[in-house]
């Protein structure tokens, strides 16, 4: 299994891409992310796979890739669509030099998911989980 690392250009924070995601599915649905090239692990991804998000600089969260298929952009070139899970799934923030494009994320090298329930670093609010995150004391 591998995974997509990905630049969440024009988003602020999780809540910001739940929205913006919202809005699209109910505007264009299936939940899809496009994509000029195809990935050539393509296999790999969808056998578990994730796209992980950078927000703001940090690795903060992931969505499940269910598959990869041919597209069409609104213009009618053709593109490729990572079709993706609803589901916004928290990890351990993790700093991320900018990038173009996407980069493959081995599993080893992933963030882990930061689990659910009282008395976790996921019960902090976002900005200040980041903040002491980049202070190292998280």
């Amino acid at each position: 299994m591998i995974h997509i690392l990905k630049m969440a250009v024009g988003i602020r924070d999780v809540e910001h891409l739940r929205e913006a995601q919202r809005q699209r599915l109910e505007t264009e649905p299936p939940l899809r992310h496009r994509t000029r090239h195809a990935p050539k692990r393509a296999e790999e991804i969808i056998d578990g796979g994730s796209i992980y998000w950078v927000i703001g600089g940090m690795i903060q969260c992931r969505q499940r890739i269910i598959d990869i298929r041919p597209d069409r952009r609104m213009d009618g070139s053709a593109c490729v669509a990572l079709m993706l899970d609803a589901a916004v799934v928290m990890v351990d923030p993790r700093p991320a030099k900018p990038f173009q494009g996407w980069r493959y994320l081995s599993e080893t090298d992933a963030p882990e998911d930061l689990s659910e329930g009282a008395g976790t670093r996921n019960d902090l609010p976002p900005a200040l989980r980041l903040a002491l995150r980049e202070l190292c004391l998280l």
